[in-house]
């Protein structure tokens, strides 16, 4: 793959804005997703390339990249809000500016050196036995942070009952915790170890649940998405890292599967707590999401390479 794949995602980005219907909202959602979802699986694999080649992890550093670019959404979106911006003039803004600033990078015609040798027919990628349980981390992970994305402001404004411009600070507090510990995760991966690191990293998510669940106060509930964020910092770039380095299926076939799990459970994961939501209680949500924290934790082992 290409970076040539991957530029309409900007383009389609917009497109989100300017939907004056649901249908049409729907399409360009779609369309948005795929865009997204390719590019992903692309970056991914390249870098699993420059990890291999350097020698050492730097996975999480590149995924750091992601969690600057949340908390710049966040933060965005907490301007848009405050000066109640039009949502089709920030979303036309934030697409102009991703595509001017990734614009040059694309125009590089790169290509993989290393594995020139995958091919196939292009397809579903599940994952073999051996990646189930990676899987199953990776859909902890993306469960985790799907529901600090879409549900931190919700829990913040109808659960503690705060205004709406402060429930924001949830989600830029949990994005600027990611950021931090991605930054720092790959030393700790190297000094501990990738199944102490996540080990490590299930506690802190399930911790940081905790205290959202039974806080009661708007900085109590933002520490415990703080101590979210840096549960769930390294582990989705361990599971695509220890994906790159499966002994069976090759590196871009491995991360695709894994991804399925991560981004179908960052994506759908939001929609199941909300159905349930409705049924139940937000707290007793998040608990569950807790739940599968803690199966990070459990599962911690498999992540060894």
């Amino acid at each position: 793959m290409t970076a040539k794949a991957v530029r309409p995602d900007p383009f389609f980005n917009s497109l989100l804005g300017l939907a004056p219907t649901i249908p049409l909202l729907a399409i360009a959602l779609f369309l948005f997703g795929m865009c997204h979802g390719s590019m992903d699986v692309a970056v991914n694999s390249w870098a699993s390339e420059v990890e291999k080649h350097m020698g050492r992890p730097v996975m999480s550093s590149f995924h750091a990249m992601w969690s600057v670019g949340a908390v710049l959404g966040a933060a965005g979106g907490y301007i848009a809000t405050v000066f109640q911006t039009p949502v089709y003039v920030h979303f036309l803004v934030t697409a102009v500016t991703i595509g001017g600033l990734l614009g040059p990078f694309l125009l590089l015609d790169w290509q993989s050196t290393i594995r020139t040798h995958e091919s196939g027919a292009v397809g579903l990628v599940l994952p073999n036995s051996g990646l189930f349980l990676v899987g199953l981390i990776a859909l902890a992970s993306g469960l985790g942070e799907g529901t600090a994305l879409d549900w931190s402001a919700v829990y913040l404004h109808d659960v503690v009952g705060t205004e709406e411009s402060d429930a924001a600070l949830g989600y830029m507090g949990f994005s600027a915790a990611m950021v931090m510990m991605r930054l720092k995760a790959d030393s700790l991966v190297t000094r501990w170890g990738s199944v102490t690191v996540a080990r490590i990293s299930g506690f802190s998510a399930v911790f940081g649940i905790l205290l959202i669940v039974l806080g009661e106060t708007l900085p109590l509930v933002v520490a415990g998405f703080v101590l979210m964020g840096v549960g769930y910092a390294a582990v989705l770039p361990l599971a695509f890292s220890r994906a790159a380095a499966d002994l069976v299926v090759p590196a871009g076939k491995a991360i695709a599967s894994v991804a399925i799990f991560a981004y179908g459970a960052m994506t759908l994961g939001p929609f199941a707590i909300g159905l349930l939501a409705e049924a139940t209680t937000m707290r007793l949500c998040f608990f569950i999401v807790g739940l599968f924290a803690a199966l990070v934790a459990v599962l911690a082992p498999v992540l060894k390479q």
